[in-house]
């Protein structure tokens, strides 16, 4: 960090304490982005989520949920004793995004992810990013008791543009694509929740 940047953070800074012990309010997300790119450094590294002061040109990401089609439950997260890490490149264009990490199980991706692959992937909501054609996304599939269903699914459009989200499994059960803009024939409703950046698999 030069002086220029050191200057920067300090008045940042200044703000974040006026904010919290003067205004009584929590910092604005525009100083948090602010002081990570003066840091160069994720937001999540501010908030103590991420351990990059540490691991330099990586960055640690908590596994906290599994993705497994067929699979219905009214939470997909872990207890805070099941979860663990993982280490990924620390991208410049992912630093401004918090990431997030589950583990696969079942057969419902296996042309892709073997069972106990990481995906490590980011909010579509907070990147505020449309669906792209090609990429593999996180997709929750609610039921209208509240139950649902956290898989991956391959994104694809079609010759008139519509967008299909496409099963890779070699098992019959899991290979019907759904349309992202008609869903289910069903009364479930789907989600496209974050984008797969990383797949990772632990030794």
């Amino acid at each position: 960090m030069n002086m220029k940047q050191a200057s920067l953070a300090a008045g940042r800074g200044e703000t974040f304490v006026r904010d919290l012990l003067q205004r009584d309010r929590a910092p604005s997300i525009e100083n948090f982005l602010a002081l990570a790119k003066i840091v160069d450094r994720p937001v999540s590294y501010l908030l103590g989520e991420e351990g990059t002061a540490f691991e330099p040109g990586l960055r640690r990401v908590e596994v906290a949920a599994h993705v497994q089609a067929g699979h219905f439950a009214e939470s997909w997260e872990w207890e805070e004793t099941d979860r663990y890490a993982v280490m990924v490149p620390d991208l410049p264009e992912l630093r401004n995004l918090r990431l997030y990490a589950a583990e696969t199980r079942g057969p419902s991706m296996n042309r892709r992810y073997a069972e106990k692959t990481v995906i490590v992937f980011n909010s579509v909501i907070e990147a505020h990013e449309e669906p792209i054609p090609g990429k593999r996304y996180v997709v929750e599939r609610k039921r209208p008791g509240g139950e649902a269903e956290h898989t991956v699914k391959l994104l694809q459009a079609d010759a008139d543009g519509n967008l299909w989200l496409m099963p890779e499994s070699e098992d019959p059960r899991f290979q019907a694509p759904i349309s992202v803009n008609d869903g289910t024939d069903t009364e479930d409703v789907v989600t496209i929740i974050g984008r797969v950046v990383f797949a990772v698999t632990r030794e």
